[in-house]
């Protein structure tokens, strides 16, 4: 498992890394573009344009919504590529943390219409993803929603059908979603299959 410092020596070579793997369709990128882009097409379409990202790397994602207007905030473990997204986001409000162990004190004090995490959320256990995304839920506005793009599978089943057949790549310190089991916690959450191993999460405050 990569740590912040794995991660800053990984920065700079980050977005071709996932750009290969996304073009081959090669887990566990495969439907990244589509993920950031459906994702991207939400937020605008809100009323709203406050967003908090988690993790969010080098800012793919983020500098296309802060080119539109919105206001970004943002938690990630890693200097440098806090570094590489201020360069293309210099009025965003970005801090350094290890979200596993909460959010900067700072991203508290706000609500935000968009929270969004893409490849990130994966990093907490299973119980520590229900905890989390519930405390996330309070920082919504009232018709906010939290958007969560990662490797994501229906059930159980399919999840352990993708790791046999990628035995050899799977990686077995990220912890994946599983949207029938969370939605024992949250309801009302919905899900969008995008590839054969990744999906969109959308869990709303007021529905």
């Amino acid at each position: 498992m990569l740590n912040n410092q794995g991660f800053d020596l990984w920065a700079d070579g980050y977005d071709k890394s996932v750009a290969l793997a996304e073009e081959n369709d090669e887990y566990p990128f495969a439907g990244y573009k589509r993920i950031l882009n459906t994702i991207y097409n939400h937020v605008l379409s809100q009323a709203g344009k406050s967003v908090l990202d988690i993790g969010f790397g080098t800012g793919t994602l983020t500098t296309k919504l802060y080119q539109q207007g919105c206001t970004i905030y943002g938690q990630d473990f890693s200097h440098r590529m806090i570094e590489l997204a201020q360069e293309k986001m210099p009025e965003a409000h970005l801090y350094q943390g290890d979200f596993t162990l909460g959010l900067a004190k700072e991203l508290t004090e706000h609500q935000y219409d968009a929270i969004i995490a893409t490849y990130s959320l994966h990093h907490l256990s299973d119980t520590q993803k229900v905890r989390f995304l519930s405390d996330l839920l309070e920082l919504l506005t009232p018709s906010g929603c939290v958007y969560i793009g990662d490797v994501v599978f229906h059930t159980r089943d399919e999840l352990e059908t993708c790791r046999r057949r990628m035995a050899e790549m799977w990686d077995e310190d990220e912890i994946y979603f599983v949207f029938e089991e969370l939605r024992h916690a949250f309801p009302k959450m919905e899900f969008e299959q995008v590839s054969y191993c990744s999906g969109i999460l959308y869990l709303k405050r007021k529905l």
